[in-house]
C-alpha cells in the first residue's frame, strides 16, 4: 500500500503546479464572467426576485397561509408561497371558477415509473464496479459521466414530451410553470434544470470543491503507530472539526494522514468505513456549515446556532461509533495483522507535522463565513444589503484561486492531491440531482399527508431512510417544507422543534448509510482506493452500515425521540 501513496506524487511539484495553473485559469474565466454579469445587472436582478418572494412569504398572515394549505393540501409540501394563497382566498370567498383555476395551476408530481432512471443510476453505481465486464470501464470518470448524463437526458425527455401538469420552479425564485401549446415543453425542462442544477447542484458542488481544494493544500504529515486508539483519535478530532469546517473539509484534512499512518497494516478498509461514518457524516451536526442538509435548513430560516442544541445526540452517536470501532479493531482486526507488519508499524513512526495551514486555514474560515453570511435571502448582519445571486459561490471560488496561486505546490504534491475524487462526485451527482427530481416531486406532493401522521421519531426514520439514497440535502428540505407552519417565524424556521430534531438528525446521521448519502463519502472512498485500500462495494458498505450504524440509530431514537 505504501508504494501506491508514494507513486501518487512521482510527477513532482512542477508538473502538479502546471495542472493547477489550468484550474486557476478556468477559475479566472468564471470570475471574469461573473464580473460581466454584475455590469449587466443579472445577479442583482436575480437577488431582487429572491428577496421579493421571500419577503412576501414571511409577510403572509398565519391564518391566510393556513387557509391556503387547507384548500390545496397536495401542494403544501412544495416551496409554494405567493400565488397559491390568493387562489385559496378566492375559493373561500365563493368563486368556484377561481378555485378551479387554482386547482389547474397546482403542480402535480409525475407518475411513479419516472423514478426508473434514478433507480438505474443507483444500480449502475452499485453493480458496475462488481462486474468483470464493466469494472475497469467504470473507473473512468468519463464513463461515469456518460451513464449519468444519458439517464439525466431520459428524465428530461419525460418532462419535454410526456409531462403535462404544472411544475414548481425554485430558481431564481418560486414560480409555477404551466404547459405550453408546443410539442416540446421547454418550460418544464428549464424548470427541472433550474431546480436540479442552478438551485441545488451548483451551490452543492462549489462548496465541496472549495473545501476539497483548499484542504488539499494543508498537509498533516507523519506516521503514528496505527493501533485502535490512534485511529480512533483521528476520527474523534475529525468528528469535532466536521461541524466547524464542514464534513468535506475535515475529511480532506485527515483522510491522508490516517491512510499514511495505516500504510503498514493489511486491514484498513474498516477504518475508512468508520471514518466515513463519523467524519463525513455524524460529526457534522453542530453547525449549518457542518453538513449540506443543515446548510439548506439555515437558508430556509433556521437560526445559525440552533444546531448546537444537538450536542447530546452528537456525543451519543459519535461516542458509540468510536467505542464500537475500538472494540472491533482491538479484538478482531488488529490481532489478524501479521507480526512483521506490526513490527514495521511500531518501528517506522514519525511525529506529526503540519504545513500549509498558515495560508489555507484562514481560507477555510473564509469559506465558512461566505456560506454563513452571503445568503441572497438574508440581509448581511447589521445592514439592509442582500448578497447578489451566486456571490457566495464566487467568493468561495476566489478563495480557491488564492489557495492555488499562493499555495506551495510541494505540499499538494506530497499529499498526492488531484481533482479525480471531486470530479467523480461531480460526474455522478450531476445525474443524481436531475434524475431524482421526479422522486423529490412525488415525495413533496405526498409529504404533507405523510407529515400529518409522523411523530418526531417518524420524521427521523422517514427523512433518514430516504436521505441514504436520494442525497440527504434535498431530502431534508422536502421534509422541512412539509413540516413547516406557514407564516411562523422562529429559531427553527417555523418547524416544531422536536420535529426539526428528527429531520436534522435523520438527514445527517443516515447520510452515512450508503456511499451516495453525502458527497464526502464518495470522495473519501476514491482517495482510499487511489492509495491502495480495497474498499467495500456499494452493498458491502451497506452491510457495514446496517450491522453497525443502524443499531446505534435505533438506540438514538429510543433515547432522544421515542418519548416525544
Amino acid at each position: 500500500m505504501g508504494s501506491a501513496v508514494e507513486n501518487s506524487s512521482v510527477e513532482g511539484p512542477a508538473v502538479e503546479h502546471g495542472k493547477h495553473r489550468k484550474t486557476l485559469g478556468a477559475l479566472v474565466v468564471v470570475l471574469a464572467a461573473y464580473g460581466i454579469g454584475l455590469l449587466l445587472g443579472l445577479p442583482q436582478n436575480a437577488t431582487e426576485l429572491v428577496t421579493h418572494a421571500h419577503t412576501e412569504h414571511h409577510a403572509e398572515p398565519h391564518t391566510e397561509a393556513h387557509t391556503s394549505e387547507a384548500a390545496t393540501p397536495s401542494t403544501a409540501g412544495h416551496d409554494s408561497h405567493a400565488g397559491h394563497d390568493s387562489h385559496a382566498d378566492h375559493a373561500a370567498a365563493g368563486e368556484p371558477h377561481a378555485a378551479a383555476e387554482a386547482h389547474a395551476s397546482e403542480a402535480t408530481a409525475p407518475p411513479y415509473w419516472t423514478v426508473t432512471p434514478f433507480v438505474l443510476l443507483l444500480g449502475a453505481i452499485a453493480i458496475f464496479p462488481l462486474l468483470p465486464a464493466t469494472e475497469h470501464w467504470w473507473e473512468s470518470n468519463l464513463s461515469r459521466f456518460q451513464v449519468s448524463a444519458v439517464l439525466a437526458v431520459v428524465t428530461l425527455g419525460y418532462y419535454a414530451f410526456l409531462h403535462s401538469a404544472p411544475v414548481d420552479a425554485h430558481w431564481p425564485a418560486h414560480q409555477t410553470v404551466t404547459a405550453s401549446d408546443g410539442a416540446v415543453q421547454t418550460g418544464f425542462v428549464g424548470a427541472i434544470l433550474g431546480n436540479a442544477l442552478l438551485s441545488e447542484f451548483v451551490p452543492f458542488i462549489v462548496l465541496l470543491f472549495s473545501l476539497y481544494t483548499i484542504a488539499g493544500g494543508i498537509r498533516i504529515e507523519g506516521d503514528l503507530q496505527a493501533n485502535p486508539l490512534t485511529n480512533a483519535s483521528f476520527m474523534a478530532v475529525g468528528g469535532l472539526l466536521a461541524s466547524f469546517v464542514g464534513t468535506t473539509g475535515a475529511a480532506m484534512l485527515l483522510i491522508r494522514p490516517l491512510l499514511e499512518t495505516n500504510k503498514e497494516r493489511r486491514y484498513v478498509s474498516h477504518t475508512v468505513v468508520f471514518f466515513i461514518f463519523i467524519v463525513c457524516n455524524c460529526g457534522g451536526c453542530l453547525l449549518p456549515i457542518g453538513d449540506p442538509p443543515l446548510f439548506l435548513g439555515y437558508l430556509a430560516g433556521v437560526d445559525f446556532t440552533w444546531t448546537l442544541r444537538l450536542w447530546e445526540e452528537w456525543m451519543f452517536v459519535n461516542g458509540l461509533l468510536l467505542l464500537t470501532y475500538c472494540m472491533a479493531d482491538q479484538f478482531f482486526f488488529y490481532p489478524r495483522e501479521s507480526i512483521r507488519d506490526i513490527k514495521r508499524d511500531i518501528t517506522q513512526t514519525r511525529r506529526l507535522q503540519i504545513s500549509g495551514l498558515a495560508l489555507n486555514g484562514p481560507l477555510l474560515l473564509g469559506v465558512v463565513l461566505a456560506v454563513g453570511l452571503l445568503d441572497p435571502k438574508k440581509a448581511l448582519p447589521g445592514t439592509d444589503w442582500h448578497a447578489w445571486m451566486y456571490l457566495r459561490e464566487v467568493v468561495q471560488l476566489l478563495l480557491v484561486a488564492v489557495a492555488l496561486w499562493l499555495g506551495n505546490p510541494r505540499v499538494r504534491s506530497a499529499n498526492g492531491f488531484n481533482f479525480h475524487a471531486i470530479v467523480e462526485v461531480a460526474a455522478l451527482f450531476f445525474g443524481i440531482f436531475i434524475c431524482m427530481q421526479p422522486a423529490l416531486q412525488i415525495l413533496a406532493e405526498q409529504g404533507k399527508i405523510l407529515a400529518e401522521s409522523l411523530s418526531p421519531a417518524g420524521f427521523f426514520w422517514a427523512t433518514g431512510s430516504l436521505s441514504a439514497f436520494l442525497d440527504n440535502a434535498p431530502t431534508y428540505l422536502v421534509f422541512f417544507k412539509a413540516a413547516q407552519v406557514p407564516g411562523v417565524v422562529s429559531a427553527t424556521g417555523g418547524v416544531p422543534e422536536m420535529v426539526l430534531r428528527g429531520i436534522a438528525l435523520g438527514a445527517v446521521f443516515m447520510g452515512a448509510m450508503t456511499y451516495i448519502g453525502n458527497g464526502p463519502n464518495f470522495m473519501v472512498k476514491a482517495i482510499a482506493e487511489k492509495s491502495g485500500v480495497k474498499m467495500p462495494s456499494f452493498f458491502g458498505y451497506m452491510a457495514y452500515s446496517c450491522a453497525i450504524l443502524l443499531p446505534i440509530l435505533l438506540l438514538t431514537q429510543w433515547r432522544y425521540l421515542s418519548s416525544l
